[in-house]
């Protein structure tokens, strides 16, 4: 079963859902991950779940 690379939580996923290119979202630490090989299933992060918290704390001390 593939891995998160960000938390190392693994992803219940099938091959056959996926497809090279394709952007999932981590269920355990919100990391977007791109899908870039499907057999063996590997992801790269595209954005890592704790930037999203980053950000969003950025854009409320802006208000």
């Amino acid at each position: 079963m593939p891995t998160c690379p960000e938390c190392d939580a693994m992803i219940d996923i099938e091959e056959d859902q996926i497809e090279e290119g394709q952007t999932i979202e981590c269920p355990e630490c919100g990391a977007e991950l791109e899908v870039v090989s499907v057999e063996p299933i590997e992801f790269d992060v595209l954005k890592s779940g704790d930037e999203e918290e980053e950000n969003i704390d950025e854009d409320e001390e802006e208000m």
